[in-house]
């Protein structure tokens, strides 16, 4: 098991540099559209696409073994949150790169009569459902670190005591103390996404990424152009995380 996962980890590499030129197609093909280009031209770049993404359904077959393997590992985390987040979101990661793997197959006429419209919202939805699981993780260890920064700050600094206000005169500055707490709050979201590059990146790919899903699925509809820059840049920030796996978030 473990020399499968090594091999796959070599794949994966070759599949998101694919990944990042599949969605650079997507977006070159809808700035075409827009521009209007060459029938023929537009036509090249779809096909370019669509061999892109059958490649990519190509080096995904057995991912869904690591994806259990990493369920696996995840189900053992301390964290009750992170270990239903983890497990559940790796779990639909697997079921994803299974109906993905069918797709595959009846796409390269090794399952025929296949559905390939049902099983490809089939795959995205799971697709859909793992990604609100990373995200509601990355939340909620922002949460945490926000938590910790503002004790600190506190622990280094304590609070003045403030002068008692009339009740008369609590209206009038509520709206000056809530401007100063959302610059405090915002400050803090700053400071500790700056200290923690692996959860800023996380972040930013899996709020790119859930875009993709929500426009296949028809649940929030945001066109070509959007879904190849969003799938463009999230996987360019996916290869920075493999380039430099101390980007990458852990667990």
């Amino acid at each position: 098991m473990e020399s499968w996962v090594r091999f796959n980890a070599q794949s994966q590499a070759k599949e998101r540099v694919i990944r990042a030129a599949q969605y650079a197609c997507t977006l070159l093909g809808y700035t075409l559209q827009k521009g209007g280009a060459a029938a023929e031209l537009q036509k090249t770049v779809s096909q370019l696409e669509a061999h892109m993404s059958l490649s990519r359904k190509l080096l995904r077959l057995g991912n869904s073994v690591e994806a259990l393997e990493a369920a696996k590992r995840a189900i053992h985390l301390s964290d009750s949150v992170l270990r239903l987040c983890l497990t559940i979101s790796h779990l639909n990661r697997a079921m994803y790169f299974a109906c993905d793997n069918v797709l595959w197959a009846g796409k390269i006429g090794l399952v025929s009569k296949l559905d390939q419209h049902k099983w490809s919202q089939r795959s995205f939805r799971y697709y859909l459902f793992a990604l609100i699981l990373n995200l509601t993780r990355d939340v909620y260890e922002l949460h945490l670190l926000i938590e910790c920064e503002a004790r600190y700050r506190a622990a280094r600094s304590p609070p003045s005591p403030r002068p008692t206000m009339p009740t008369d005169h609590l209206l009038s500055h509520s709206t000056p103390d809530m401007l100063a707490w959302l610059r405090r709050q915002l400050h803090l979201l700053v400071t500790v996404l700056h200290s923690n590059p692996p959860l800023l990146l996380d972040l930013l790919k899996n709020s790119c990424d859930i875009f993709i899903p929500l426009d296949r699925l028809g649940i929030y509809g945001t066109g070509q152009g959007f879904v190849g820059a969003c799938g463009l840049a999230s996987s360019v920030l996916s290869i920075l995380t493999m380039v430099h796996p101390w980007l990458k978030l852990k667990p």
